[in-house]
């Protein structure tokens, strides 16, 4: 039912309203992402359904993927937009959107970066040095696989599947998920492995992290922190950023780039926005698909 209607509006957003094929791509995706989470949520399989109370429990949901509030008020417009063709044309009596708000654009949400900065950031890492090296590869997972920093400081080596390209994380709860990782972030993790590591004196205990300080002991989520203040601080970034700006920079670039939102929910280790139903855990390859998809260091997965 969702596909037709969105069919439809699309038609409607090239004849009636005569907007460039860019333009109502844009539109449709802001819709399809609202058409996931009524997946996710179990919400009945058709727009003319879809109440107010629905909506605003969509715009939290992609509040907690850290979404800024820019990209939130992009997908309310498209939302809204919708559902004026729908009332328009008589498919529904009321319109839901009406008492829906924006954010505000004062509202204090966490700093995303753009692609490019986080490039810049990667560029600044000095890895002529052993901690340059670990801190390339620790960064490029954070980034690649959108890890919280406490997932990030207790990885554990064999965890990190080098032939299928995957990262078995233990999260909230001692919650176990599989999460992609790109090529570049395996690449950089082989030679800290085989090139690095190996050469570290590791204290009894240790040995099962895969990121280990140059005393041979497991990063603290304290040392994560002032790795990128310091890294921030080398390339004159205004931002305020963490390691949880890496996690926010990988939803964020994942849904702005079109990915399924049930796939970036499960890759983050999100439970369903509702209390009583958990998400349908996707495909592994699936999962993959949307990184090689969607993820601006995807393409080389």
């Amino acid at each position: 039912m969702w596909d037709n209607y969105i069919k439809q509006f699309k038609n409607h957003l090239k004849l009636e309203r005569s907007l460039s094929d860019n333009s109502i791509d844009a539109y449709a995706r802001d819709v399809i992402k609202l058409k996931q989470f009524a997946e996710i949520s179990n919400l009945p399989d058709s727009p003319l359904y879809i109440n107010a109370d629905n909506l605003r429990d969509f715009l939290e949901f992609v509040h907690t993927l850290g979404l800024t509030a820019y990209s939130q008020a992009r997908i309310i417009s498209g939302v809204k937009a919708f559902f004026r063709y729908l009332t328009f044309e008589d498919l529904m009596d009321e319109d839901p959107t009406v008492t829906l708000e924006s954010p505000k654009l004062g509202r204090k949400l966490p700093d995303v970066l753009s692609v490019h900065e986080i490039e810049m950031l990667f560029d600044a890492i000095d890895l002529s040095t052993p901690e340059g090296g670990r801190n390339r590869a620790m960064l490029e997972t954070l980034y690649s696989s959108g890890l919280r920093v406490s997932e990030l400081v207790t990885l554990e080596m064999n965890h990190v599947y080098f032939d299928i390209g995957f990262l078995r994380i233990i999260g909230k709860g001692d919650k176990e998920r599989l999460v992609p990782i790109g090529k570049d972030a395996l690449k950089y993790l082989k030679i800290y492995r085989d090139e690095i590591r190996v050469h570290l004196d590791i204290k009894r205990g240790e040995e099962k992290y895969a990121f280990l300080n140059r005393r041979g002991r497991h990063l603290t989520r304290v040392m994560v922190f002032t790795i990128i203040k310091n890294l921030a601080l080398s390339i004159g970034l205004k931002k305020s950023i963490s390691p949880h700006t890496f996690r926010h920079s990988f939803a964020t670039h994942l849904v702005e780039g079109g990915a399924d939102l049930r796939a970036v929910q499960e890759m983050l280790g999100h439970e369903s926005i509702t209390t009583t139903e958990i998400y349908t855990h996707l495909d592994r390859d699936y999962l993959k698909q949307q990184i090689f998809d969607f993820h601006p260091r995807g393409k080389r997965v």
